[in-house]
């Protein structure tokens, strides 16, 4: 009996070390973080989107500056932290990229299949249109209230679907996007996973993409955030810009209201 309790006691404290060890490491990778911050790469992603949306191109040799996003042509400031959200000429729920892709294709005579080339950036040799403007437009909401709007007939309706999308589950290992962030305190490795149905931990996932991923080396943004879940779940691809995917976005977006938008930010 004592050599068990004996046993038993050193279990527990082995299990002690091991939580505080996650611990540790946790706040390990939040300093690092931190420390990053100030030298963040994703700004110089921020900085080549503000001169894209300068540069008059495509056909009509014009820029992006006309664009509007629901306060009138041009005016960014604060856009990304409303999106996804109903635009009327366009008659649909859009997200960033989607509204950028019909700016591009009315403004500037840019085909879709041109403006999602090479979506997603893969060193010097393949950098993306996409990924810049997405974080110019992003840091341009740096510090503002995020308030996604479901008021829209067809707002509400694309949260609705994102929201059933969330829960769905299916593929070869029968996941959703619940099974990994519909609880507290799961993690992979030394990830911790975000609860996405609590709004503290909707607000900081949301906020802070796009981010710079160190371990890649490229800016990415909210769009390759899902499309890579899907790869992980083994889901068939998601199509880049999809009404699927701006569904999901306005599901997670509106249950991260509330929280103060801080992207791009810093990724593992």
């Amino acid at each position: 009996m004592i050599g068990m309790r004996f046993a038993v006691a050193l279990i527990v404290l082995a299990l002690a070390r091991v939580a505080m060890g996650q611990s540790s490491t946790a706040d390990e990778i939040a300093k690092y973080r931190e420390a990053l911050q100030q030298g963040n790469p994703a700004e110089l992603w921020a900085a080549r989107g503000e001169d894209l949306w300068q540069q008059k191109r495509g056909p009509r040799s014009v820029s992006l500056e006309r664009c509007a996003w629901g306060q009138g042509p041009g005016v960014v400031k604060g856009a990304y932290a409303h999106l996804p959200k109903y635009f009327g000429d366009a008659d649909k729920v859009m997200d960033v990229e989607q509204r950028l892709i019909y700016c591009m294709g009315t403004l500037q005579g840019i085909s879709e299949t041109e403006a999602t080339k090479n979506h997603f950036g893969n060193g010097p040799d393949q950098r993306s249109v996409m990924e810049a403007l997405v974080a110019w437009i992003a840091k341009e909401s740096r510090g503002v209230t995020i308030d996604v709007s479901i008021g829209h007939p067809k707002e509400k309706e694309a949260y609705e679907l994102g929201r059933q999308m969330f829960f769905y589950r299916a593929g070869p290992y029968d996941f959703a996007c619940a099974t990994c962030h519909g609880d507290a305190g799961k993690r992979i490795r030394l990830q911790d996973l975000p609860d996405l149905l609590s709004a503290k931990d909707a607000q900081h996932a949301y906020a802070t993409w796009p981010g710079y991923r160190v371990s890649q080396g490229e800016l990415r943004t909210m769009q390759h955030r899902l499309y890579d879940c899907y790869r992980q779940q083994r889901f068939p691809e998601a199509k880049y810009a999809s009404d699927g995917i701006t569904a999901l976005t306005m599901f997670l977006a509106h249950s991260a209201n509330g929280g103060r938008f801080d992207a791009p930010a810093l990724k593992r």
